[in-house]
């Protein structure tokens, strides 16, 4: 019986110790975000498009669209294009990019303007997919690789985007080491399961893409919202503030080809 009240009094006296804590954190002046990637699909057509977002302090649980900047990108051979807002902090324009064209995104938010320059990036097809259903460290999960053949003699580096309702997979590679071979994608997730369908997404990427992205997911992405939904403020992008230069945005313009293979898994 004093056994059962020593512990009755220690609830109590925890409870009654109770007391709410404010933590103040140091806020800066939010930053823009920007996503901006333009992708020649297989069929020749393209999905150009701009995702405006600002940084937002840690504990604030809703993301800050970007809806009122004036996106508009230009190209050495005289184009110009206009990119609409649609929702979610996204900008779209029927741009197609071409190969050997300079292409110059231009974006201007709250008085300052922000500028990057880039070329369309080839990438090779994928050709094949091998399902194996012993993969895994337990040699009892599906295991899926997309195989492609790397161009040798060329300096090529590629992104991977592998996407499944079990979960999102990013990954990048330079031909440093596979020059002129077949290699594969790989992806297995748990709970992978007959019926499946898995989106093996392949681009050609520059060498300074290439080393953004590599820090970029060292630092960890969330898989539901893709590797700039928390973008770490130590990495910068190929973008710079032309007003403003101290306060840079965070992100990235690519501009690639992409082959993409869908698969069902058997």
């Amino acid at each position: 019986m004093k056994q059962l009240a020593y512990i009755f009094f220690l609830l109590v006296l925890l409870s009654s110790c109770e007391q709410v804590i404010d933590v103040e954190l140091n806020e800066s002046d939010p930053r823009l975000v920007i996503e901006a990637s333009f992708n020649l699909l297989e069929d020749g057509s393209a999905n150009s498009m701009v995702k405006l977002t600002t940084t937002a302090p840690f504990f604030d649980e809703q993301i800050p669209y970007v809806t009122d900047a004036v996106v508009l990108v230009t190209s050495n051979n005289g184009g110009s294009f206009s990119f609409a807002y649609t929702e979610d902090g996204i900008y779209q324009s029927d741009l197609i990019p071409e190969l050997g064209i300079d292409y110059t995104l231009e974006i201007t938010y709250n008085n300052e303007t922000y500028i990057a320059i880039q070329q369309l990036v080839e990438t090779v097809s994928y050709e094949f997919i091998e399902q194996e259903d012993d993969g895994g460290f337990l040699g009892d999960e599906i295991e899926l690789k997309a195989f492609f053949t790397d161009p040798g003699g060329i300096e090529n580096h590629y992104f991977f985007e592998v996407l499944s309702e079990r979960g999102n997979e990013y990954d990048t590679a330079s031909d440093e080491f596979f020059d002129g071979n077949q290699i594969f994608a790989l992806y297995f997730a748990d709970d992978l399961d007959t019926g499946d369908e898995v989106i093996f997404n392949l681009y050609g990427v520059d060498e300074q893409f290439f080393n953004f992205m590599f820090v970029l997911l060292q630092q960890g992405s969330d898989d539901t919202g893709g590797p700039f939904e928390t973008q770490p403020a130590t990495v910068r992008g190929n973008i710079i503030n032309t007003t403003n230069p101290d306060h840079f945005p965070l992100g990235y313009f690519r501009i690639s080809e992409v082959s993409t293979l869908n698969y069902i898994v058997q």
